[in-house]
């Protein structure tokens, strides 16, 4: 009875630390959000994983209090977007600014390290 209950849980924390993750990332929307000169925050997840949603409430909110943004995420298993952005692991964040990569980690969720990272690309 006591591993139904850790079972149950542990399904809900889960459940209610999760977020929605969606692939968001096209390439014609990307390359247009690049041309009209945003900055361009890109980060990739996959399912399960709690650091990526923590990620992607921080840049979701980063959406409404930055102007001149744009947020794309992917599922890190679609390879051919993992093989465009030259990334191998999920809760991996990228910054775009004039055609160019200019800010790459890997497992950021500290909102003020992803801010501080995004002030300093405006």
């Amino acid at each position: 009875m006591k591993k139904i209950l850790l079972l149950i849980f542990c399904i809900s924390v889960f459940n209610f630390n999760a977020i929605a993750k969606e692939t968001t990332y096209n390439k014609v929307d990307f390359d247009k959000a690049l041309s009209e000169g945003k900055v361009v925050v890109v980060s990739s997840w996959i399912k399960y994983c709690t650091s990526c949603a923590s990620q992607m409430k921080v840049l979701n909110k980063a959406v409404n209090d930055f102007d001149n943004i744009e947020y794309f995420a992917f599922d890190v298993t679609n390879k051919e977007i993992a093989k465009f952005f030259n990334v191998q692991y999920q809760t991996t964040l990228l910054i775009f600014k004039e055609n160019k990569e200019i800010y790459r980690s890997i497992g950021e969720t500290s909102k003020d390290l992803i801010y501080k990272a995004i002030r300093s690309s405006i």
